[in-house]
């Protein structure tokens, strides 16, 4: 495991997975990863997570989204004399820039693009930058929230007022998107948040391969009653079952406990939080101590009035390093004047129901079927102790546990199956 990560794994959990679908040659989506190694560097910069969905021929779509997520990444890093929000703001621009020139170099790259959705987790909240369709959430107490608004034709069309918000007129091509990074020199950027992180809240970050096929109510189900890597798998084996139309890339970020770093010992001080204190700065109380001693000088020699005027300035200089000392708490500065963006764009609630129990456990149905007609190898003991499970716990009304152990059983079969076509294994049955 990374070094980075471990030092926050009692407080945050995260897991990054991307699937080429069932439909696609190759994988057009990338994504990064970037943890903060230490408090002092997660106060003034935060945890980065950054999904990309590329487009373009010969490999194009590929280029362009690794180039994404790795500029971003990169100059994010870098731009230490901006503000979190800026300098993820010019970090993005910068990798439109780098796949713009990168496009007009190469024939072949002409016109190569990709979405991008970037998430920032500070001490003021979660900030995002955002370019297409690729989508950020946050599900909080059984509402799933979209923070992103979709750069695509029908989202623009629905803001304008073209078109009603539960009815698409099938002549609207719904895989058309307005913005995305390369195409041109200049891309406008939305700038969301800060959003408020509390304990229990889960991001997700996704390219459209899950988001097409997966219903919002469905995918805040899934990560409310699953830990991130397993709702991670989860919410890819629904989107392949869906018929895995496009590349699937799931971010998955949980905040299970206040965001501070495990250290050995007590460790240094945070100079963010130390340099708001006001006490830090020795002038504080150096001023007061030398009028003081002027002070006492002044009056062994009988110097009355000048005795005076340094007790005088002694008195206020103290009083003024109290009142800076107990009057400021530690904050972070938020990003400038107000919030940025107006998400979040959809809100809805969803609790896992017997209705979307009961279509997993259709689905499983329908994979053992299918494993008995096309003579899958499966471990059948194996499957059938998840479907009990899944059963116990319908039977107990525990709707969350059957979602657990019905996605548990379907991700038994698909890990089987990957397996056995990696391998490149004959077909045959196990019975059981």
């Amino acid at each position: 495991m990374d070094q980075a990560a471990t030092i926050w794994d009692h407080c945050l959990q995260h897991t990054a997975l991307s699937d080429v679908g069932l439909r696609r040659a190759n994988n057009q989506d990338a994504m990064a990863v970037v943890i903060a190694g230490s408090q002092e560097l997660w106060q003034r910069r935060g945890h980065l997570f950054v999904v990309a969905d590329g487009m373009g021929a010969h490999a194009a779509g590929e280029l362009a989204s690794k180039l994404a997520t790795d500029t971003i990444a990169l100059a994010y890093s870098k731009r230490l004399d901006l503000p979190p929000a800026e300098a993820l703001f010019e970090a993005t621009r910068q990798a439109n820039q780098h796949i713009h020139d990168c496009g007009q170099a190469d024939p072949d790259f002409r016109g190569m693009g990709t979405t991008s959705t970037a998430l920032l987790l500070l001490p003021e909240g979660a900030v995002l930058a955002h370019v297409g369709d690729s989508r950020a959430y946050r599900l909080r107490d059984g509402c799933l929230e979209q923070l992103t608004f979709d750069h695509s034709l029908i989202w623009e069309m629905r803001s304008a007022g073209q078109i009603a918000e539960d009815k698409i007129p099938d002549y609207i091509p719904r895989n058309i998107i307005t913005r995305s990074l390369g195409p041109s020199t200049i891309v406008d950027i939305d700038l969301e948040g800060p959003f408020p992180i509390e304990p229990g809240d889960t991001f997700l970050l996704c390219s459209d391969g899950l988001s097409g096929p997966v219903k919002d109510g469905e995918i805040g189900a899934i990560l409310h009653c699953m830990p991130p890597d397993e709702s991670a798998r989860a919410l890819v084996n629904l989107a392949n079952l869906r018929g895995g139309p496009d590349n699937i890339s799931v971010i998955v970020v949980r905040v299970v406990g206040p965001l501070l770093a495990r250290t050995q010992g007590a460790g240094p001080r945070s100079p963010a939080v130390a340099s708001t204190d006001g006490s830090g700065n020795p002038l504080v109380w150096t001023i007061p101590g030398v009028c003081g001693l002027g002070a006492v000088g002044a009056a062994v020699t009988q110097r009355w009035i000048l005795a005076l005027i340094c007790l005088i300035g002694a008195v206020a200089a103290g009083i003024a390093g109290w009142t800076r000392r107990s009057g400021e708490s530690p904050t972070i500065t938020s990003p400038p004047g107000k919030p940025l963006g107006k998400g979040p764009y959809v809100s809805i609630t969803c609790p896992a129901d017997g209705k979307f129990v009961q279509q997993l456990a259709d689905m499983v149905q329908d994979l053992c079927d299918a494993a008995i007609r096309e003579d899958w190898v499966v471990d059948w003991p194996q499957l059938n102790a998840f479907r009990q499970k899944a059963a116990a716990a319908r039977e107990a009304a525990a709707d969350s546990g059957g979602v657990q152990e019905y996605f548990r059983a379907i991700d038994f079969v698909m890990g089987q199956l990957k397996r056995q076509r990696r391998n490149g294994n004959p077909p045959g049955r196990t019975e059981g």
